[in-house]
């Protein structure tokens, strides 16, 4: 590792302890669920894990900026920038449910884009990262990674498709032409929150797509999932976040070779 191996061992030591409180509380039948004022889920466990988070942070970074799903923006004193991006719990509702696909998500961005990203799924014992320029890795930590890379296939008819819930692609005015790319791929499935774009890094799947995704759902995977060598992108083609800190992004992640083929259908004519 080179320019960024402190930062990403100070993101598995934020994982660690993001670990350490998620997986105590994962099952436990007393277990805290409120709705927000959107009526998603948040649990005892996605607070205290953003709490963890953000002192460990504060000591470590304090000029730091971070952006968190629970708490919102603390904006950075430093002279270079710099912020963090954190999503404590990633498929809460999975996680109230007693499913094990969740996890914790950190990014670290540079003039707004994400140069460095980590996914922990304690309940799956697996990790992700990768940092801008230095590769994409799996595994249960830093000094047991190994390299993933995504896979070779070139035709859509050969490739594994993976998408979020049908309902948001129906909303976003696309799902016949979701529904069309099911058709003609090899095979389909809703993995669902990052474990979709964690697959495509590894090469087990080929595309993910996503229509609605606020920036700490997305940030941490970017660097993923093009550091193993694919291509991430939303639905017009642009790069994402693509400078925004704020707001709704759309997501179209490939294996590279497939991308133009997944925008050409589900990309807007008008904005291609």
């Amino acid at each position: 590792m080179t320019g960024y191996a402190d930062d990403l061992a100070l993101a598995h030591l934020l994982a660690d302890a993001a670990d350490a409180i998620s997986t105590a509380r994962f099952r436990a039948l007393d277990l805290r669920v409120e709705a927000k004022p959107d009526l998603t889920p948040v649990t005892d466990a996605d607070t205290a894990v953003e709490r963890a988070i953000r002192a460990l942070l504060a000591e470590h970074r304090p000029g730091d900026g971070l952006l968190g799903e629970e708490y919102g923006e603390q904006p950075a004193t430093g002279p270079d920038g710099r912020r963090w991006v954190i999503d404590p719990i990633d498929g809460t509702k999975n996680f109230v449910r007693g499913v094990p696909v969740w996890g914790t998500l950190i990014a670290l961005l540079e003039a707004d884009r994400p140069v460095l990203g980590l996914v922990s799924a304690p309940a799956l014992g697996r990790r992700w990262w990768a940092a801008q320029g230095e590769g994409a890795y799996a595994g249960p930590d830093l000094g047991a990674g190994t390299p993933i890379r995504v896979s070779g296939v070139t035709e859509l008819a050969d490739a594994s498709f993976c998408y979020s819930s049908l309902t948001g692609w129906e909303e976003a005015g696309r799902l016949d032409a979701v529904l069309q790319i099911m058709r003609d791929t090899w095979r389909s499935r809703a993995y669902g929150d990052f474990y979709g774009y964690m697959l495509l890094a590894e090469g087990a799947l080929d595309v993910m797509v996503e229509p609605e995704l606020s920036l700490w759902d997305i940030a941490a995977l970017v660097p993923i999932v093009t550091e193993a060598g694919g291509t991430f992108t939303d639905v017009a083609g642009r790069p994402v976040p693509g400078g925004a800190s704020a707001g709704e992004f759309s997501a179209i992640a490939t294996n590279g070779a497939l991308h133009e083929d997944i925008l050409a259908r589900l990309g807007p004519p008008a904005a291609r």
